[in-house]
């Protein structure tokens, strides 16, 4: 069986159904999207997003309105369904589904950004130690593990277009850096530097100065799966061409 899963921070669901995105949804067909930053309750949103024909459609969403959340709609129905990890600090900002499928979990992830001072480079430095220590549990049952979603950190200088004058910036600190080390030393592979080692592979782009026109860019959207599972996954890529948000999308393929 074949199976196409996407990834998007999509800055703002609502906003993006005015630009088509349902209509994407249709031509491109996923088995499983995972959308990020929703920026909407539930009952904020029409039947359009939240009953989409032919998908399992499940949200989390923030207690403050307008921020953060993630959504993922399933072809596949899931065998169990979990919103954030039981964390009340992290949960109330509606940053996990957690999705138990018969040959992987899948969680789709919206990490905290670091900005607004060291208090929030350190509430999203403890999320990835919360999350990753919940994931690391889900692995020990014998479980592959797939984690997407805006990691809102820069691995190496090949994944953002000015690494020098980003150097002192959150979302590309040398702690922040060292997560990703530590989430690969655990055996967790970014799978699309398995398929593309080019440079110029971005998936965030700054709207405000136009950066997606020169593409000075960041790659901070990520699939990172669980060593034991890498014979499943035949591509992953960037889909740099998709418009509507300061993201693009990220697929990654399967054959099980």
């Amino acid at each position: 069986m074949k199976l196409k899963i996407f990834c998007w921070n999509v800055n703002g669901i609502r906003a993006i159904q005015k630009k088509g995105f349902l209509d994407w949804v249709k031509k491109e067909s996923p088995d499983i999207l995972c959308l990020q930053e929703i920026k909407a309750q539930i009952e904020q949103l029409d039947e359009g997003l939240t009953k989409v024909d032919g998908y399992c459609c499940h949200f989390f969403s923030a207690e403050k309105k307008g921020y953060s959340g993630v959504a993922t709609y399933s072809k596949v129905t899931p065998l169990n369904v979990r919103m954030g990890f039981n964390k009340p600090l992290y949960d109330l900002e509606g940053r996990v589904i957690e999705t138990e499928f018969k040959d992987f979990t899948l969680f789709n992830v919206y990490f905290p950004n670091g900005g607004r001072g060291p208090e929030r480079i350190k509430y999203k430095l403890d999320f990835y130690d919360e999350l990753f220590f919940h994931m690391e549990k889900v692995r020990k049952k014998k479980k592959n593990i797939i984690v997407c979603g805006d990691f809102n950190t820069a691995h190496k200088e090949i994944d953002l277009a000015r690494p020098k004058e980003n150097s002192n910036n959150t979302g590309f600190l040398p702690i922040e850096r060292h997560w990703i080390d530590t989430i690969i030393n655990l055996g967790y592979i970014d799978i699309f530097r398995e398929f593309n080692d080019e440079p110029g592979q971005y998936t965030y782009w700054d709207n405000v100065t136009r950066a997606r026109e020169r593409n000075v860019g960041w790659r901070i959207d990520y699939f990172f799966i669980s060593k034991e599972m890498r014979k499943m996954v035949t591509d992953a890529k960037i889909l740099a061409d998709v418009m509507g948000s300061d993201h693009c999308p990220i697929e990654l393929d399967l054959k099980i």
